[in-house]
């Protein structure tokens, strides 16, 4: 018996040799990372309004602190719900023009709960194919029996596929109720940093009478007005049942939240296994969190400067002769295709004092490796520029640019 237990530890251990583990961060969030003791210009963060680091953020934790500790203590569904998470999920309702919102411990977490909780085995989902690993398990977790996975932002296919699910819905579920449908879409696909066509979306839905849901992670804070995400962007608030977005990236804590219409909210409470079974937000994560929306609410300039951020680093680099990929957000991928390319890349960028890791099988298919540069509102100009030279140094010394 021992010697099958040592067996499965030395089959993991040749899964994993030579791979590296993460670089250790030893300072706080922002433009730059002190790593291995030396600051480093920080090309590969979510944070990007800038606000991990942000004192009023940092104070309305330490307050919060002071005022009820640190943990919650129990699930929230007993006595785990503390009056800074009513708070928070209220401003948050309020900031997305929806009914009412759910907190949850993160994105990953979010996801889980709006698919699990409302969609079964006998039910039916019609996903994008380059959804988020987070949505793609969800789905596998609900148990569903019928999925159809429509080729990226392909409007054509995915009518084709409703048009089929609309017959199956014919036949009721064991319960006598017809399958439930639901399309779900990245809102802003992280990998490449194009959007989801939510407009044709939402008209396929209402046409064919089923449930539209968005994962919004990387559009929450960047898109839309103030930040509100791609559903206020493309002008359909009300339209999509369920928004999910997550508040570790431009808000700059941690975390996740469903928003939609108050039944959909109450249902999740009452049966959502993520939110009955596991411990909210920290009391200091959600008083940050407060913070940040309010920040949102108050003022665009941080989205303003993200966006001018994004916009002057793609245009150098295109100048340069690199290729940006299809992106229409901050988000830059700097399209490598070859993975030996992609890494040797990076390493050489953090050897400029450049932190941007590479892309590789299996978060984008083979062939398609990348850099993907995530530029914040944190960064300063001469920041970019910096970050700039250092790819274009790079680029010629492995030939990638002549």
């Amino acid at each position: 018996m021992a010697q099958q237990v040592e067996a499965i530890y030395k089959q993991l251990g040749q899964e994993i040799a030579g791979r590296k583990f993460p670089r250790i961060v030893e300072s706080g969030q922002g433009a730059y990372l002190t790593i291995e003791g030396k600051p480093r210009l920080n090309f590969c963060s979510n944070n990007y309004l800038g606000l991990a680091n942000d004192e009023v953020l940092r104070q309305a934790a330490i307050d919060a602190i002071n005022n009820y500790g640190v943990g919650t203590g129990s699930v929230r569904a007993l006595s785990g719900t503390n009056e800074l998470h009513i708070d928070l999920e209220n401003k948050l309702a309020h900031f997305k023009h929806a009914e009412a919102a759910l907190a949850v411990t993160g994105g990953y977490m979010a996801n889980m709960a709006a698919i699990q909780t409302i969609i079964g085995k006998e039910d039916i989902v019609v996903s994008d194919e380059l959804n988020h690993a987070s949505i793609i398990d969800a789905v596998r977790l609900s148990q569903v029996k019928l999925k159809f996975i429509y080729k990226h932002r392909d409007m054509g296919e995915l009518e084709e596929h409703l048009r089929e699910a609309s017959k199956l819905r014919e036949t009721p579920r064991s319960d006598g109720k017809p399958p439930v449908i639901l399309i779900i879409t990245d809102g802003v696909f992280s990998m490449d940093g194009d959007m989801a066509p939510m407009t044709q979306i939402v008209e396929l839905a209402e046409k064919y009478d089923v449930l539209t849901m968005v994962d919004d992670a990387h559009g929450e804070g960047v898109v839309g007005d103030h930040g509100r995400g791609i559903v206020d962007h493309f002008g359909l608030n009300g339209r999509v049942d369920i928004e999910v977005g997550t508040l570790s990236k431009a808000f700059g804590v941690m975390g996740g939240f469903i928003t939609g219409r108050q039944v959909l909210i109450d249902y999740l409470r009452l049966r959502a296994r993520q939110f009955l079974f596991s411990n909210g937000l920290s009391v200091p994560d959600t008083a940050a969190l407060i913070a940040a929306v309010e920040i949102l609410e108050a003022s665009d300039e941080r989205v303003k400067k993200l966006w001018k951020n994004g916009d002057y680093l793609k245009e150098e680099f295109k100048k340069r002769g690199f290729n940006t990929g299809q992106s229409e957000t901050p988000i830059t991928p700097v399209m490598l295709g070859d993975e030996a390319l992609a890494v040797e890349f990076s390493n050489k960028l953090f050897i400029n004092d450049v932190y941007a890791t590479q892309i590789v099988f299996p978060m984008v298919p083979k062939g398609m490796a990348r850099i993907r540069v995530m530029p914040s509102a944190a960064h300063a100009r001469e920041d970019l520029d910096k970050g700039i030279a250092a790819f274009e140094k790079v680029a010629k010394e492995l030939h990638v640019l002549q």
